[in-house]
């Protein structure tokens, strides 16, 4: 503990020891240990112990002359001897083993120090039982540093995992950074090292000292289990002592718990919450209220129903955007105190908005203050890089077999359902662990136990995941970023197969439809003229948009690393970019399947999107890009009021072709519907002529009402369209389809 100074009255004058008294202290080289801050087990040699004469305190009390022991009330319990230079005292106290603060003296000077060898554990048996058992669901109520009364004392209470240490010490700046202060207790059946520091509160930095196997002192490492950290480039995790959110989303967490999120509507804004927009000024960012006060009423207003950010827990380098963490419990330290992510959760919910947040189990940086070899072992990760190295990224992967790494990152999925109350995780590169040979050659990877090539472990770790999550936190949502035909990515997880093969079912809630975004995206690129020879890129994708629950994601993966914005892909000069990207929005809105934007492309953002600049806002001067974005704010508000374009996205019963076949015209036609509601036409011409007598197959003769027309002038269109309705009878109708649009009719008998 630091010493506190000041002028006071001196102790007074301390008595000889009884020469009666046999000698307490132990071999002279369990002392040079004790003092040099290597002894393994220093709570079996300092506090208070039974002796042959009753209890006895030891306790190393650098500068100190002289002390005495006190119990936490303030009773006198004995006179320390200093029975060696570099500060041991002890001595008999009264009474059995407690808490003990030691009044030290050093010439004028006197100070206190609580003794943290006095006191006992704080995890017990039941956090060992569960831990061990591997279903221990609260270890961030356990693990890390937690502000805590113990034993009759205010203080911290440090916990981490390092099984293979020899010692592991706190280190920090209430102690100097020195590691030989404060060595923890090592609990043998989980590998736990925990001690109760008094006096100290929120706000400190603090890292831990872990001595390997080999007797090497690793790097200072941050605590896995931190909840704050300092800004970068300074990587210490910070106690934090600050009392709990007081929520008022009771209403909204309440609404989704009951609902079926697979029939409600779902438009996601994907934000980069580093450079939606900056503050100038010298700032780099604005924090979590600055953010709240300008990004929810923009998406409010814009008809989104979520926001997800791209990760916001602790990442040391801006660039990697968040995907490359190193404190997974942690909300980044950019955007202010960590308090400021609850309230802008709480303020969105209370807007009406979800907020989902990217998270990375399959990115795991190798930084010298992370988890790599964090006790000096391969501990979190593999040793043999055939199975733990991820050449894509040249990071380590985790070893989702271990059962402590399973449960340190199901765990940290529930901490952000629970102590933020996200309501959802998009869970980024599923792909990559699911398959050993993931961007991999031969001889570069490992089979499983059966010769294949899946990763049954990262498949376990992951049904764990979802189980935990579907389990504990109704409401909440997962979404897998999966780009391959993994067969059940969104079912339920099942038990074992009554044939003995292993289930495949992964248990996620919505799974990003790649194939979606890769076809559509390479069609709109195309002249025009040769899109009647690529009809099925359109076409194709409604052959598999039930065999999972369905988001369509454009997001910043496709407006970065020199491919442009989604204004530059469009074919054709500037007039039909824009055409073109209207229409493509309106197919998409139309499509069976959730919706997700990256910010900046609802108002056709030109530039490719850098994390080190805010979006270009200007552009909303020009009216191209203010109608880009009109069109796309009525876009969600028809989805949001129009049950049959989102009631029925993940079932087939909710979608039927009408025209699939007009390759010559490029024209797309579908109907939408849902139980109780009118159904909805989508109709797209993907050619610059305009079809002014196109005859629509139609299913109900009757009135619809045209709700969606991207080439209004409203938005920057000709303003060509169908005088607000169509009448359909025989089964059809005919209609105006402008050149380069998408029109929604929706039936009004």
């Amino acid at each position: 503990m630091p010493a506190t100074s000041g002028e006071s009255d001196p102790l007074p004058p301390a008595p000889p020891p009884s020469p009666e008294t046999p000698s307490l202290q132990p071999p002279a080289q369990a002392i040079a240990a004790l003092l040099a801050g290597t002894h393994a087990d220093p709570f079996s040699l300092l506090g208070i112990h039974p002796g042959p004469q009753g209890a006895f305190a030891r306790a190393i009390l650098p500068g100190a002359e002289r002390a005495q022991a006190f119990a936490l009330d303030g009773t006198l319990l004995g006179e320390l001897t200093r029975v060696d230079p570099r500060g041991l005292f002890e001595g008999p106290v009264a009474g059995a083993r407690q808490p003990v603060r030691y009044a030290c003296c050093a010439g004028p000077h006197t100070w206190e120090v609580t003794d943290p060898y006095s006191f006992g554990p704080v995890l017990g048996p039941i956090d060992d039982f569960l831990i061990v058992e591997g279903t221990h669901h609260r270890l961030f109520d356990k693990l890390g540093a937690h502000v805590i009364d113990h034993e009759g004392a205010r203080g911290v209470h440090f916990a981490v995992w390092a099984p293979n240490a020899r010692l592991v010490s706190v280190v920090g700046d209430f102690n100097d950074w020195d590691g030989t202060r404060h060595t923890m207790r090592r609990r043998t059946d989980t590998g736990i090292w925990e001690i109760f520091l008094p006096g100290i509160a929120g706000g400190r930095a603090y890292k831990y000292r872990i001595v390997g196997p080999d007797g090497t002192v690793q790097p200072y490492k941050a605590d896995p289990f931190a909840f704050a950290t300092e800004l970068r480039p300074h990587t210490a995790s910070l106690t934090l002592d600050i009392p709990p959110h007081v929520w008022g989303d009771e209403a909204h967490r309440a609404f989704w718990a009951a609902a079926d999120p697979r029939r409600m509507p779902i438009s996601i804004y994907e934000v980069h919450p580093g450079s939606w927009q900056k503050p100038g000024g010298g700032r780099e960012f604005y924090n979590w209220d600055e953010l709240a006060d300008r990004l929810i009423p923009y998406v409010v207003d814009m008809g989104f129903t979520h926001i997800e950010f791209l990760p916001v827990s602790e990442h040391p380098y801006d660039p990697s955007w968040g995907y490359q963490t190193t404190g997974l419990y942690a909300p980044s330290a950019r955007f202010g105190d960590v308090a400021g992510f609850a309230r802008f959760v709480d303020g969105a919910h209370r807007a009406g908005l979800c907020v989902l947040i990217d998270w990375v189990p399959a990115h795991f940086p190798t930084d010298a203050h992370g988890l790599a070899r964090f006790d000096g072992t391969a501990l979190y990760e593999h040793e043999d890089p055939r199975l733990g190295f991820h050449p894509d990224w040249n990071t380590a992967i985790y070893n989702f077999g271990r059962r402590e790494v399973r449960d340190f990152l199901v765990n940290n999925a529930l901490f952000w359902a629970e102590r933020y109350h996200v309501d959802g995780l998009r869970v980024d590169a599923v792909a990559s662990m699911l398959y050993r040979d993931y961007s991999r050659e031969g001889g570069e990877w490992i089979p499983n136990a059966q010769g294949g090539r899946e990763n049954w472990e990262a498949v376990d770790f992951l049904r764990a995941m979802n189980k935990a999550l579907y389990g504990t936190c109704p409401g909440v949502i997962t979404v897998a970023e999966e780009s391959t035909s993994w067969p059940g990515v969104t079912l339920p997880v099942e038990g074992p197969s009554p044939t003995g093969e292993r289930p495949s079912s992964l248990g996620f809630g919505f799974k990003w439809n790649m194939g979606f975004m890769n076809d559509t995206l390479r069609y709109m690129a195309r002249d025009p003229v040769h899109r009647r020879y690529h009809h099925d890129e359109i076409t194709f994708g409604l052959m598999y948009a039930f065999s999972e629950n369905f988001v369509l994601p454009l997001s910043h993966d496709e407006v970065v690393h020199g491919k442009g914005s989604l204004i530059t892909k469009m074919s054709g000069d500037d007039w039909q970019k824009f055409a073109s990207l209207r229409a493509y929005y309106g197919l998409m809105w139309g499509y069976p399947g959730k919706k997700l934007l990256f910010m900046g492309q609802e108002f056709a953002q030109r530039r490719e999107w850098s994390e080190a600049r805010a979006l270009d806002w200007d552009l909303l001067d020009a009216p191209a890009h203010a109608g880009v974005r009109a069109f796309v704010r009525d876009c969600n508000r028809a989805y949001r009021e129009l049950p049959a374009l989102h009631a029925r996205d993940c079932e087939p019963e909710g979608f039927e072709w009408l025209v699939v076949n007009d390759a010559l015209a490029s024209v797309f036609a579908w109907v939408r519907r849902a139980p109780g509601a009118n159904p909805v036409l989508v109709v797209a011409n993907m050619t610059p002529t305009c079809h002014d007598h196109y005859r629509l197959p139609v299913p109900h003769a009757g009135i619809w009402r045209e709700v969606i027309n991207s080439d209004s002038d409203v938005y920057g269109g000709s303003g060509r369209g169908n005088t607000g309705t169509i009448e359909a009878r025989d089964g059809a109708a005919f209609v105006v389809l402008p050149g380069l649009a998408t029109i929604l009719f929706e039936y009004q008998g």
